[in-house]
């Protein structure tokens, strides 16, 4: 009668042990997706702050100008709810503005031009790289979320339902060859 009673007291410890560590995972799951949504945050930030400077530099013709200024302007000053929209607006006006590779190189031969192409080139690269590191630590917490054990005993406590990031982010024509 004890040795069994040890030996449910033995395996409710594991079980407890067990739950300790896959809730312990969860939550290191979560603090990986906060962090990987401040990456790509301020790489969004960092996109739409170098557009909206090229749009205000003089390089652009004047229509340009105000398409690459407005969508960057845009989605700097987003609600999170529209956030995706007004990013993927963004990629879509970087997209008409610079369709013809003609149109880089003249931002290039301005005064500065060398880096403001650099550092559009860098930011156009960068976002979808945080939106798949973001992307991917969302799926592993989902795929985690889903399991019964961690439904029946509430593992994930109060955390929200972790949220892919779904935008427009494929690079402008002119920048393609430089970005891959």
């Amino acid at each position: 009668m004890t040795s069994t009673l040890i030996w449910i007291l033995v395996a409710l410890v594991a079980f407890g042990l067990y739950l300790s560590w896959t809730a312990g995972r969860l939550d290191r799951l979560h603090t990986r997706i906060d962090a990987a949504r401040a990456a790509l945050d301020a790489q969004l930030l960092r996109r739409a702050s170098v557009a909206q400077e090229l749009a205000t530099a003089g390089v652009l013709d004047p229509a340009a100008s105000i398409v690459l200024y407005e969508a960057a302007h845009a989605a700097r000053q987003a609600e999170e709810e529209q956030r995706e929209v007004a990013e993927s607006e963004l990629s879509q006006a970087l997209r008409a503005v610079f369709a013809e590779p003609q149109q880089m190189e003249v931002v290039h031969e301005a005064p500065g031009g060398e880096a403001a192409t650099h550092e559009l080139t860098e930011a156009v690269r960068r976002v979808p790289m945080a939106r798949r590191f973001h992307n991917d630590a969302v799926g592993a917490a989902r795929r985690l979320r889903e399991h019964r054990k961690v439904r029946w005993f509430r593992l994930a406590g109060h955390a929200p339902f972790p949220m892919a990031f779904e935008m427009d982010d494929e690079p402008p024509v002119a920048l393609a060859d430089r970005v891959a």
